[in-house]
């Protein structure tokens, strides 16, 4: 199991002057420097490696707790001060797949070092790597605390870009010019609403998150960082609340034409009744078994009981015309 946990482990050294990425052969290789100019950023995937993290924090002299806060797999958002560092846990959003599952995500933060443990292979962070190799910006000359800051921004980023790119394909199905009352079309907004409902519990778990950094106070930790973070994460979520309650309009829309519909329905069918209700009286009347019944015996009974038909019929769809009924 430790070479398991190796192999999906990587670390990162830098500082102004230099950079260097290694892997281990041995988990007592790993040094999380603590109180020099040197940061390093720990990285791995997967979070059933619990042998392995003990090691990893008896090797570094790290709070002993972190082995309780780690043996737990499934953590709702946290955010826990230490002995002079962080432990951090939220569920990321995983954006390139169809169904928008999430992954655990931890962080385990001091001012010269940062553990980051994934759930799943892959990540958002590739851009953070290529600028810390190519020492591009000022990440080499900050601490771990702007790189977490830079970790969270680009999910966040992530997500706004997945959500835009989601919105304009939306956005052409669910053209208002398209709307129509069928089942299908329904169930595109409902889909659509389902998608946007777990972008926003996933931005606000963020958005939690955030906030509670803003109030941590750490020896050389800046929380000044994350101010930023929580504006784009009120942004994401106002758009996300303004394009719900643009579907709900639209599902709106669709109950009202279909009621329209109905409607419409009903009334042709009303004015239709109304008109044979006459009719349906006076051959009624006519269609009775009594032995004497005047009319019966003239001769031309039939041909008048028609026209008083035809009359109270022209009557009947003038009146309704007259009234605009129609």
């Amino acid at each position: 199991m430790e070479n398991v946990f190796l192999d999906n482990t990587s670390i990162i050294s830098y500082s102004h002057k230099n950079y260097e990425k290694n892997n281990f052969s041995a988990i007592s290789q790993i040094k999380l420097s603590q109180g020099t100019e040197t940061i390093e950023w720990l990285n791995t995937y997967g979070i059933k490696f619990q042998e392995e993290y003990k090691k990893v924090i008896y090797e570094n002299n790290l709070d002993d707790f972190l082995i309780k806060l780690l043996s737990d797999e499934n953590h709702p958002n946290k955010v826990i001060l230490l002995d002079n560092l962080l432990f951090i846990t939220t569920r990321v959003l995983i954006t390139e797949s169809r169904k928008l599952e999430s992954e655990q995500m931890i962080f385990i933060v001091s001012a010269d070092f940062l553990w980051s443990i994934q759930e799943k292979h892959g990540d958002y962070f590739n851009w953070i790597r290529e600028r810390l190799e190519g020492n591009k910006g000022i990440v080499r000359k900050k601490r771990a605390d702007y790189l977490l800051f830079l970790l969270l921004e680009s999910i966040i980023d992530n997500y706004q870009d997945t959500y835009e790119e989601n919105a304009v394909l939306s956005a052409d199905k669910l053209n208002s010019t398209n709307i129509k009352p069928t089942p299908e079309f329904t169930s595109l907004v409902e889909k659509r609403k389902q998608e946007l409902f777990n972008f926003k519990k996933a931005t606000m778990s963020l958005k939690d998150t955030i906030v509670k950094l803003e109030k941590i106070e750490i020896d050389g930790f800046e929380v000044k960082y994350f101010s930023e973070l929580k504006e784009q994460t009120n942004n994401l979520i106002s758009n996300i609340d303004f394009e719900l309650q643009e579907l709900e309009s639209k599902i709106n829309l669709i109950f009202s034409i279909q009621g329209h519909r109905l409607n419409e329905v009903m009334k042709t069918l009303t004015i239709l009744s109304v008109i044979f209700i006459p009719l349906t009286f006076l051959a009624g009347i006519y269609g009775m078994n009594f032995e004497y019944i005047p009319e019966l015996k003239f001769k031309y009974g039939y041909f008048i009981l028609l026209g008083i038909m035809v009359l109270v019929t022209i009557a009947s769809v003038w009146y309704f015309k007259r009234k605009k009924w129609f």
